[in-house]
């Protein structure tokens, strides 16, 4: 069985990201929106909420697995772990980071709380799966109507109420748009919904008194595909206009599905209508429902994004604790002698290869993360989400959320196979929380978008609209860092593979592009390859960067000089060890071939 305190939070690279890195005190806290942070209150945020999340909110992380919810009679009872660490995030405060302040919250910057996310998300991940009802308490009061924002907002706040997302159908799976829920208008923005939803998490639940579903469904008449869907409001519990509970709602689980991780998190089948009318309310009173929906879903998919590089975190701490206690072998210089003592495995070469191989990826991943919200924070500061000013922002967030989601949750699945290697054949048993973690880890390249999901909308939606404006504007700061003298001698190798990954990815690019003439199947077959590359540039930019600052760092804070040579050898391991792969992925575009799709299915 995994110890309760499995988490093992890597506050240190946090703090370097926010403050040594990005500079938040300067770039966002105090400024526009988030005028009332300031660096000392939110180094206190992130130390404060690690603590809880390491005492109060991990201890149930095998509990929720061994001793999963259960459904009974349309209820699904949590095991009390479980509830006992929700309630311990709400206690926390940490619900109150995100809302703005006229709905009651502190208003910090996405930067920060998605920091503060990390750490939730990597102590427990299901626990992370109840607290939705705070981003869908915010986009009712940025896109509902006045009376409906009176109706719910108030008391979902205050009751902790909370919210899901609902998509998904049995039929349709990954393709929304073959959704066949159906709403029929009864009056008002009130309407009917009939149909059954899968794979809905936290549709069911007894850790709070109401839920509230956001629901995509095609009203009666509406035209086929996505275009046709609305987005409606529609509680477990009715709400009425003063925001009082009412009666229960025609919305029932009828089935629980049974995963192979993640299972403190409920996975429901939903049967709306069947029996007793499913009333919602029509958001905004507007059929818009796709592109209200993406305000939930971009947030979900950086969500996920974030999650795998949590737990490849907590993994690579895990796995090096036990490779600094684990004695077995003698120093490989001395393997001969029968009478060399034994030593520590991290002595072992093989070891330190995967030890810096999770070191170098989970700092990747983070600096990858960070900088992403880093843009949102400006976007913010610049009007917000579609606002003319931030137009340029909001394209470069949009253009690095495939990255997050896509590469994160692929990378950090195979590095958790490194993370169990270092333990050996002890890795293979649920006494240590690596065998759990790659069950909860896998879900992530699956929810929210597949990784060619990613792909295709990286390369089909965000980079083909403005005809890879962004793109390149992106690689553009790449090519300046690589040109640079940034950290002297110290760092010329590293910008020089830099540079020669960059020019490589930049041939790949065109290679594609210029393969769609003949086929869009090459996106089809060459498409993750090309996202896992671009993704690895950009990780490979934001280490040297963090190598240089490390390098300065080091010489005004001597006695933090082991945490600033470990960022250096982060940074000199990725481009020495992933960086040169990029030519490996360049010739293999340049070589896709269609005669895979001429295959008969026969043949397969």
């Amino acid at each position: 069985m995994s110890s309760p305190n499995h988490y093992k939070p890597n506050l240190r690279d946090l703090q370097f990201n926010l403050f040594e890195f990005l500079d938040i005190g300067r770039t966002s806290l105090g400024k526009g929106p988030f005028g009332d942070f300031d660096e000392t209150a939110a180094r206190q945020t992130l130390e404060t909420f690690a603590q809880v999340c390491v005492n109060e909110i991990a201890p149930s992380f095998a509990e929720a697995d061994q001793h999963p919810p259960v459904l009974e009679n349309g209820k699904v009872t949590l095991p009390p772990g479980l509830k006992r660490a929700i309630h311990a995030y709400f206690e926390s405060g940490m619900n109150q980071l995100e809302l703005p302040p006229h709905m009651g919250g502190l208003g910090a910057p996405p930067t920060l709380t998605w920091a503060t996310f990390e750490l939730l998300v990597g102590a427990n991940a299901p626990v992370a799966f109840y607290t939705l009802g705070t981003l869908v308490a915010r986009v009712i009061d940025r896109l509902g109507t006045d009376s409906q924002k009176k109706r719910y907002l108030p008391t979902m706040i205050d009751q902790r109420w909370i919210g899901t997302m609902v998509l998904t159908e049995p039929d349709a799976g990954s393709d929304v748009g073959a959704a066949r829920a159906k709403a029929r208008h009864v009056g008002g923005d009130v309407w009917e919904i009939e149909g059954v939803k899968r794979f809905i998490t936290s549709a069911e639940h007894d850790a709070s008194d109401n839920i509230i579903h956001m629901v995509l469904a095609r009203p009666e008449g509406a035209g086929p595909g996505t275009k046709g869907l609305s987005l409606f409001i529609v509680p477990k519990f009715w709400v009425d206009e003063d925001g009082k509970m009412g009666e229960r709602n025609g919305v029932v689980c009828t089935k629980l599905e049974h995963k192979m991780g993640i299972k403190g998190s409920v996975t429901c089948e939903l049967t709306f209508g069947d029996g007793k009318p499913a009333r919602g309310l029509l958001l905004g009173e507007v059929h818009e429902g796709i592109r209200q929906m993406f305000h939930i879903i971009e947030q979900a998919r950086m969500a996920v994004g974030m999650k795998s590089m949590a737990t490849l975190s907590t993994a690579y701490q895990n796995a090096l604790e036990f490779t600094k206690e684990r004695v077995q072998g003698a120093d490989l210089l001395a393997a001969r002698d029968k009478g060399a003592p034994r030593v520590s495995i991290i002595r072992h070469p093989d070891v330190r290869r995967m030890l810096m191989a999770q070191k170098a990826h989970s700092e990747g991943m983070r600096a990858l993360c960070l900088f992403t919200t880093s843009i949102q924070d400006q976007v913010e500061i610049k009007g917000g989400h579609r606002a003319t000013d931030a137009a340029e922002l909001d394209a470069l967030n949009d253009l690095l959320l495939p990255l997050v989601k896509g590469y994160c949750s692929e990378k950090a699945y195979e590095m958790l196979g490194v993370s169990l290697q270092c333990f050996g054949g002890s890795g293979y048993l649920a006494d240590y929380p690596i065998e759990q973690y790659i069950r909860d880890q896998k879900i992530d390249t699956l929810y929210e978008g597949t990784t060619h999901i990613q792909a295709l909308d990286l390369l089909m939606r965000k980079v083909a609209r403005d005809g890879g404006a962004t793109l390149q504007g992106l690689l553009s700061q790449v090519r300046q860092t690589a040109d640079s003298d940034l950290g002297g001698k110290e760092l010329e190798s590293e910008r020089a593979a830099l540079g020669k990954a960059l020019t490589e990815l930049e041939t790949m690019l065109g290679t594609l592009m210029s393969k769609l003439g003949d086929s869009l199947y090459h996106v089809g077959l060459q498409g993750n390859r090309v996202l896992m590359a671009v993704a690895e540039v950009i990780i490979g930019w934001l280490l040297v960067r963090h190598a240089e600052v490390a390098l300065e760092r080091t010489k005004v804070n001597p006695g933090d000089k082991a945490f600033y040579a470990g960022k250096l050898a982060s940074a000199r391991w990725f481009c020495r060890e992933v960086l040169p792969g990029i030519s490996h992925s360049a010739r293999m575009v340049e070589q896709s071939a269609l005669d895979l799709m001429e295959v008969p299915e026969e043949a397969f």
